[in-house]
């Protein structure tokens, strides 16, 4: 049992990364009907932008924030930057070819993934790089039998902090509305009076910004970071958002947590060597037996 609630807390911890990652291409798809292959690059983005606060401004974002206000402080500063990223992505890679329909807009973002992903090798080089252990709360937890982290109950509770934050702005809001009538019919909202390009400036800033802040997170939790580590976990992200219902934002959040615990268990339970493949035979899975994910595809009704 105690090796069975450990995995759990680890499967929700990596679980949580999945879907806060996975948020940001169901929100493209929802809007544009564009897979955004991009969009784990900018996770890998901001994980080197936070790994870079925390290097070079380490004695200042410690002296002023303390150990947890600096992991705060790289959070937001990669999320800015990221953000101006995501948004340069959409104007030169995106907007241009909008009018030529589907297939151009895939081919652009493996294009701008694959710009963004040697951006980064020749910013901060080919090798992995370490997020400095002396930063990194190392404070473990004793509940009976079952260890955890502190680190992993901050994750845990700024990723679900984030993942509410998100739902409650797209579901309660007045600009929510606007995103989610956009989502439905894009002509029709346009119609109403819906600014079509201010929805899109807001989920190529948003977006961007969840992956940067997740990418800060893998970092101070894994410590070490690549530039292809946007691809892997991309990868992932976009099986648990087909897993949960593509376009569905609660879908790929539970469709995120769901997969990082079947991978843990997997590992736990069958073999380390194996996990990756439980990945892929998910999706597989899913994919023939229900095409529109767990919790359904986000469609308009017709009248």
């Amino acid at each position: 049992m105690e090796v069975f609630l450990e995995q759990l807390i680890n499967g929700l911890t990596i679980g949580s990364f999945y879907a806060l990652i996975a948020l940001g291409y169901s929100m493209v798809y929802g809007i544009l009907k564009l897979i955004n292959f991009a969009h784990g690059d900018f996770f890998a983005l901001g994980s080197y932008v936070g790994y870079t606060v925390l290097v070079f401004g380490s004695a200042f974002v410690t002296s002023h924030f303390g150990l947890w206000g600096g992991m705060i402080a790289a959070m937001l500063v990669a999320a800015v930057c990221v953000a101006f990223v995501g948004v340069a992505v959409e104007r030169a890679a995106y907007r241009p070819i909008y009018p030529a329909g589907r297939l151009p807009a895939v081919v652009s973002a493996l294009g701008a993934s694959i710009f963004l992903q040697n951006a980064i090798m020749v910013i901060w080089g080919p090798r992995y790089q370490a997020y400095p252990a002396s930063l990194i709360p190392n404070i473990h937890i004793q509940l009976g039998n079952i260890h955890i982290t502190l680190l992993q109950i901050v994750i845990l509770v700024l990723s679900f902090f984030l993942m509410g934050a998100l739902y409650w702005l797209i579901q309660k809001t007045t600009f929510g509305a606007a995103i989610r009538a956009t989502a439905l019919d894009k002509d029709t909202a346009s119609l109403m009076g819906i600014n079509f390009n201010r929805v899109i400036f807001f989920i190529f800033t948003l977006g961007p910004a969840l992956g940067a802040m997740t990418g800060v997170m893998v970092g101070m939790y894994y410590r070490q970071i690549s530039f292809t580590m946007g691809w892997n976990y991309g990868l992932k992200a976009f099986t648990a958002t087909i897993l949960g219902g593509i376009g569905n934002l609660p879908g790929a959040m539970f469709g995120g947590l769901i997969l990082g615990v079947l991978e843990m268990f997997g590992a736990a339970y069958i073999s380390a060597a194996w996990k990756d493949v439980f990945v892929f035979l998910i999706l597989i899975l899913v994919l023939i037996f229900r095409p529109t994910g767990l919790f359904g595809e986000k469609v308009a009704e017709k009248v």
